[in-house]
């Protein structure tokens, strides 16, 4: 029952507030007063400069509504290590700002853990089961009404990016923020309607402890400049429509927890990230969009990389038109006037680092719906480079009073508009494609290797090294996140039936996690790899490289340049079947499988047969061979140590041999690479379960065929020699480390150390027939490593490792390359 007591202590609390805040606003000073005198920067957060004591003051006139906050890095540190990497995103973050007495609060609120209904108690469990965050706080300095300022300088002067957090990470020193060398950098602060902009100049000192990737890139490591930038967004609108999100059909999305779902279906709501798209005329096959997906390339980028990247940009438009829409998608130079980090901007940034790195398909998205407000693609400037240099060394180019053949940048500059499209595909919404390569390259969001060609008489050809034009699954995949469909359509139904479409069509999608792990199973997920039959692929790989290797000379380099440098171009063309080998030791103990759904009639789980497997052993025991892994002769002779001026760098091989050039670590690190696939602890639990369910390559024929190609082969001379023998230490150091793994299983476990049992007796009987020589002290070095595995100095050494690979030119994500 309501008395008149309750009503008026009802009425008294819903006063409580605004009685506050005209106490609050009698007791501040007024806005107007307070700014007097104070640059005004009208917009969708009013703000005001005090350019005297360098401070931005900021009128809150939103309390309690939700806007997006987004942090940046517009000025970067250089270093592809360390990532802090200019244009690079922070992520977004819903927030609003909260009134707690005399404080302002910025609050993010948990949007992780929902519930979608209108009953407000069950919101109410829903929200105060989980934390929130209050980013910062704030005091009241002046007050207009509901309107409040606040001093938000020091909001803008903190470390929002977590640089000092980024280079602590790194181990590459301890940094604290100087506040009296930071500021804030006007230039970029700027309001609009619907978004506000700061910017600060912020500089970090230290670097006592600094590491070497820091000194690669500062001036001085105790001084480090960036900028920082904060965007205050305004939320899109309710009319955006979310997209449920299929495992098939290659989108990223969002995810989060719906209490309010009724107990009997999935709990966790999956959507697709995309951005807004509408036909003018959704009944319509083909119609013009409300308001076209519009993309601007960096122009700071130079000719002609920035046309490469133009037009691969624009190739999404194919996409798009494949979906029904006509003008829907634009690709353009950004305008010397616009700000790269403004929202309002789609962009495409030519970033430069001191090495070479990934690049970036990242973006702004509503956390509640999925839906992408900006596109931002960060690209390496290297990665043409490194591209260039892997031409160069598969054709010899410089022939004495020839002109440099222009095969070279034509390569290079194709890989760049299939990153271009790669990397801003990632910003459309998808997903990588590893399976896309033995479809006849059907996707640019596949990692691709430049797929070269022999001509009869043994020439190199590099026509066809990269494909132009977007791909048969990037059509079905933006159909599916795009397609607008005319009123009264079952999307649910329409939407599987563009996937089934594709399935019947023999397309496929496998992404990232399928396909990056060394150990890892799916037979045609892989990066950097081309067609169909991986084994096939590779012996063409190796034939390639044979010819590259017989052809290197001094004409892999230009006139006058030191002959130090040949060591540059040989290590990518040394190591040119690397990702190849990678993709076919996925055969061995590989299980093919789909993200198939029940009733879609896909292939569920099916274990490739022995005869498969087999055909990849061979082509990976062929990377192994003493022909393989030795450098010929007339290059070595061409390679001295680096003449004064010219760094040592990682991207060169691995040495032993101090100055000189180490032919031996090369084919040292290139053996380790097979037999750390082939002896996988993964694989080879694979391999002794797969055999025991049937008609399976098994472990132990595995090892078998490995230590015949190795320890049991015909013996060689010279160089060659020392390679074979190091090669089986190599393969004997695998073997030890297999027994003694405890993450593999059991069953791996038994069949190593039945092996290395096998290999000891082997050893001793060939040690019995021969007197001393290289030879038999390898021998012994090798029994005496199988008896006393734990025991140095026959611990188990660190091989050389290849020279850095991945990215093969210069790029885990929305997505990266």
């Amino acid at each position: 029952m309501t008395t008149p007591f309750t009503k008026k202590l009802w009425l008294l609390l819903l006063l409580l507030p605004l009685m506050a805040s005209t106490v609050l606003a009698q007791q501040l000073p007024g806005i107007a007063s307070k700014t007097a005198g104070m640059k005004k920067y009208p917009g969708y957060f009013t703000f005001y400069l005090d350019e005297a004591n360098g401070k931005i003051w900021l009128e809150v006139d939103k309390l309690n509504k939700e806007f997006l906050y987004v942090n940046s890095l517009p000025a970067g540190l250089g270093s592809n290590d360390i990532g802090l990497d200019r244009g690079q995103l922070d992520g977004e973050r819903v927030v609003y700002f909260s009134k707690q007495g005399p404080k302002i609060m910025l609050v993010q609120p948990n949007l992780s853990y929902r519930a979608s209904t209108d009953n407000q108690n069950e919101k109410r469990a829903v929200e105060e089961s989980f934390a929130q965050s209050i980013i910062w706080g704030f005091k009241a300095e002046a007050a207009e009404g509901e309107k409040v300022l606040v001093d938000a300088t020091d909001f803008l002067l903190r470390d929002a990016h977590n640089v000092i957090g980024s280079i602590r990470r790194t181990k590459q020193g301890t940094y604290r923020l100087d506040p009296s060398r930071s500021a804030l950098y006007l230039p970029r602060t700027k309001n609009f309607a619907k978004n506000t902009e700061f910017e600060a100049t912020l500089t970090f000192t230290g670097g006592d402890d600094a590491g070497r990737f820091v000194y690669e890139v500062a001036p001085d490591v105790q001084a480090l400049t960036l900028r920082q930038h904060h965007s205050f967004i305004e939320l899109p609108d309710n009319n955006y429509t979310p997209r449920v999100l299929d495992p098939r059909a290659g989108f990223f999305g969002i995810t989060y927890f719906d209490f309010a779902t009724p107990v009997g279906d999935d709990i966790e709501k999956r959507f697709i990230a995309r951005h807004r798209l509408q036909k003018k005329n959704p009944s319509a096959a083909v119609s013009e969009p409300v308001k076209p997906i519009v993309y601007y390339i960096d122009n700071g980028a130079p000719e002609p990389i920035r046309s490469a990247l133009l037009e691969g940009a624009r190739w999404w438009n194919q996409a798009f038109e494949a979906a029904g829409y006509k003008n829907a998608f634009r690709a353009e130079i950004l305008p010397d006037t616009a700000d790269p980090m403004d929202i309002r901007y789609n962009m495409i940034q030519w970033v430069h680092r001191s090495t070479r790195g990934w690049s970036y398909g990242s973006s702004v998205t509503d956390p509640r719906t999925g839906e992408i407000i900006k596109g931002h693609v960060t690209l390496g400037s290297l990665r043409v480079r490194q591209d260039y240099l892997i031409a160069e060394g598969l054709l010899a180019p410089y022939k004495e009073g020839k002109p440099a053949s222009d095969e070279m940048m034509t390569m290079a500059l194709a890989r760049i508009r299939q990153l271009s499209a790669h990397e801003l595909g990632h910003t459309l919404g998808l997903q990588h494609n590893y399976a896309a390569s033995v479809n006849n390259r059907a996707s640019v969001m596949d990692y691709p290797h430049p797929l070269v060609q022999l001509s009869n008489n043994g020439q190199i050809d590099l026509a066809n090294a990269y494909d132009t034009g977007i791909g048969e699954w990037d059509k079905v995949a933006v159909t599916y996140g795009y397609q607008d469909f005319p009123e009264g359509t079952n999307e649910k139904s329409a939407l599987d039936n563009i996937l089934q479409n594709s399935i019947n069509s023999g397309l496929q999608f496998i992404t990232d996690r399928d396909s990056r792990a060394t150990g890892g199973a799916h037979p045609q997920a892989h990066l950097w790899d081309n067609g169909p039959d991986a084994p096939e692929e590779l012996k063409h790989v190796l034939e390639v490289r044979k010819q590259a290797l017989q052809n290197f000379s001094e004409e892999n380099i230009k006139e006058g340049m030191p002959y130090a440098l040949l060591e540059d171009v040989l290590v990518p063309i040394y190591n040119y079947h690397r990702y190849q080998t990678e993709a076919t030791a996925k055969l061995v103990g590989g299980v093919n499988y789909t993200y198939a759904l029940r009733g879609d009639e896909q292939t569920i789980t099916e274990p490739l047969d022995k005869k498969t497997q087999q055909k990849a052993l061979d082509a990976l025991l062929a990377t192994l061979q003493p022909d393989v892994l030795t450098v010929p002769e007339h290059i070595i002779k061409l390679i001295p140590p680096r003449p004064p001026g010219f760094r040592t760098t990682r991207e060169l091989f691995n040495k032993r041999t101090g100055l000189t050039f180490d032919p031996l670590a090369a084919a040292e690190a290139s053996a380790d690479f097979t037999v750390s696939m082939l002896l996988h602890p993964e694989r080879t639990a694979r391999l002794v379960e797969l055999q025991a369910r049937g008609n399976s390559l098994g472990l132990n024929e595995v090892v078998d065929q490995l230590v015949k190609n190795t320890f049991k082969a015909p013996r060689k001379d010279g160089l060659a020699s020392q390679v074979q023998q190091q090669t089986e230490q190599v393969v004997l150091t695998h073997l030890i480390a297999l027994a003694n793994n405890e993450g593999t299983s059991y069953g791996a476990r038994a069949e190593a150390n039945l092996a290395l049992n096998n290999l000891n007796d082997y050893l001793n009987r060939q040690t019995r027939r021969m007197g001393d020589s290289p030879y038999k002290a390898h021998l012994v070095y090798a029994m005496k490593r199988i008896e006393n595995p734990e025991m140095a100095p026959v611990k188990l050494p660190e091989h050389k490792e290849l020279a850095p690979g991945a990215p093969i030119g210069s790029g885990a994500e929305l997505g990266c390359e």
